[in-house]
């Protein structure tokens, strides 16, 4: 039996995101996620997006390392005057509780209360992921998924 994998979050730095950026380019992951840019393989776009995150004072932005290699992003942004979280772990990586104990991981960097988080509905993995960590399902809304090209319904996730 192998030891479970250790997950670690720290600050983002430049090389990052050519793995972040690699991880748009899957498509299957791109669908489940929903709620991405217009054109995920529009580098210039990308960069422009990643480099207003981390000059935003607001936003929380860490990059999630398994076993000291970088594996996704997690952050916390200011939305409609709600604090919310998003992550994005690359999918061979799903499955494993990486996810989970990421995200549990954050909850001890950010700290605001109410702490809002979303999901597409037929996203069960990342609405298992925000249940895992005390988020509770406080609703639902529609969204236009630029992934899927059309309306879905997404659930509304809430941490006190």
């Amino acid at each position: 039996m192998s030891d479970p994998p250790v997950v670690a979050l720290r600050a983002v730095d430049a090389a990052d995101l050519e793995v972040f950026f690699s991880h748009m380019q899957d498509p299957e992951a791109v669908w489940m996620a929903a709620f991405t840019p217009p054109d995920p393989s529009d580098r210039e776009a990308f960069d422009a997006h990643w480099a207003r995150l981390v000059a935003d004072e607001s936003i929380i932005a860490r990059a999630i390392d398994v076993d000291a290699g970088v594996i996704g992003n997690i952050a916390s942004f200011d939305m409609l005057g709600d604090r919310e979280i998003t992550y994005w772990l690359d999918r061979a990586v799903w499955g494993r509780g990486i996810a989970t104990e990421a995200l549990r991981l954050f909850l001890d960097v950010e700290s605001t209360r109410p702490l809002f988080g979303r999901a597409a509905r037929d996203n069960i993995g990342s609405i298992r992921v925000m249940e895992k960590c005390g988020f509770a399902l406080v609703g639902t809304d529609r969204g236009f998924s630029t992934a899927r090209n059309r309306e879905i319904d997404e659930v509304v996730m809430r941490l006190d």
